[in-house]
């Protein structure tokens, strides 16, 4: 005795719309975009060996783990390399030294 088999119903043509991926935004913008968006904007212009001191108090309840890993993702999507440093309450970030 042989099993039916059932035949799937296609999905109907249409349901979902296409774009052109050109028109695709490819940068994830996260929950602290602005945030970390004024953070580059900032180091871009930063002189060499001064480095942003950023008061943990005052970036709105972000944790320093989520802002270090966001301003890192930022900066690597740009091709900046950054050092960073914590220390009371404070979060220090500054362009990496071009012999470093």
């Amino acid at each position: 005795m042989a099993k039916e088999q059932k035949s799937r119903t296609p999905l109907p043509v249409g349901k979902y719309r296409q774009v052109d991926i050109a028109s695709i935004q490819r940068g994830r913008r996260g929950k602290h975009h602005d945030l970390v968006l004024g953070i580059v904007q900032e180091l871009a212009t930063l002189e060499p060996g001064a480095a942003l001191e950023i008061p943990l108090a005052s970036v709105g309840g972000v944790g320093l783990a989520n802002l270090r890993s966001a301003v890192h993702r930022a900066t690597t999507s740009k091709g900046m390399e950054i050092e960073t440093v914590a220390d009371d309450g404070k979060f220090y970030v500054w362009k990496r030294a071009a012999s470093e």
